[in-house]
């Protein structure tokens, strides 16, 4: 008799197992790991937000170094050094952030936070503790006004230098006011020509213009004076003008005096030079709107 049903499809089920069976396995190729490529113009914003800090980590160590119980004329120069790398940070943050095209809303607003530290707090911490605490509270009002004065310059600039949209805004040859970098560096410089002359500067006798000067500095930052920025520096006359006088007169200071007064200099030729080109000005409007009222007074 034939064999039991079923037995027809075994052969065939048995020659398929033994032939998957023969087979030999399968070998799994490893898995290859994709390097992820850093995108490196999406890190470039970290370089102007980098020197920021840096200038905050200078004005943040010269408060410390004013502030502290035991602070003398040693400290206080340290203080305004340090103050001078900030400038130096502060003047690099810009300058990299539009070669890297990183220009940010965030940025303007982390720059003048730090300008109020920088350039706001300690310049003016550093007065009061060096001069300004011999006036009681007229030294204290003093101080606190340049403070005052450089949150409300930085405040009017974050709104002058942003779109609508929030967007900054390039800034262009002038701005309004002085700076607070360079307004800090006019009190710093006097802290470092102190050196130069045996610490004299500290002495009573000149307590009343250090605080006039201080005063004078801090609303000459919310004045209406225009005060070349040197973003888009071209040669014309005026700037040629200030720029060999900055150059010869530095050369001359540092070789016959000492070169702690450059700096004194530089910035006093800076406000200077745009306090007499506002005169000029005001001369020159002065005079067209005297021709205007009577136009026919220069005919003959």
């Amino acid at each position: 008799m034939d064999g039991e049903p079923g037995d027809e499809g075994a052969g065939p089920r048995s020659d398929v197992t033994k032939t998957k069976s023969t087979r030999p396995p399968r070998r799994l190729r490893p898995r290859t790991r994709r390097v992820r490529r850093v995108d490196l113009s999406r890190t470039l914003f970290v370089l102007p937000n980098a020197m920021t800090l840096a200038a905050v980590f200078c004005g943040f160590s010269a408060i410390r170094l004013t502030a502290s119980p035991e602070a003398g004329q040693q400290e206080f120069h340290r203080a305004a050094v340090l103050l001078i790398f900030a400038m130096f940070f502060d003047l690099l943050d810009g300058r990299v952030a539009r070669l890297t095209k990183t220009q940010s809303a965030f940025g303007l607003q982390l720059d003048s936070l730090a300008d109020v530290i920088s350039f706001g707090v300690a310049p003016a911490l550093l007065m009061y503790q060096w001069v300004l605490h011999q006036f009681a509270l007229g030294g204290l009002l003093a101080s606190f006004s340049f403070v005052a004065c450089a949150a409300i310059r930085l405040a009017r600039f974050n709104v002058q230098a942003t779109s609508p949209s929030g967007a900054p805004i390039t800034p262009g040859k002038y701005m309004v006011g002085l700076p607070s970098p360079p307004a800090a560096g006019v009190l710093i410089s006097l802290v470092l020509a102190n050196r130069v002359f045996d610490d004299a500067l500290s002495d009573a006798r000149f307590g009343a213009p250090i605080l006039g000067l201080t005063v004078l500095v801090g609303l000459l930052m919310v004045s209406t004076v225009r005060f070349r920025s040197f973003k888009d520096l071209k040669p014309n006359s005026g700037a040629m003008v200030l720029l060999a006088t900055g150059v010869v007169g530095s050369a001359v200071v540092w070789l016959v005096w000492s070169p702690e007064l450059v700096l004194l200099w530089l910035l006093s030729l800076y406000v200077l030079f745009a306090l007499a080109e506002a005169v000029k000005d005001a001369l020159l409007r002065l005079i067209r709107g005297r021709r205007e009222e009577h136009p026919g007074a220069g005919s003959t």
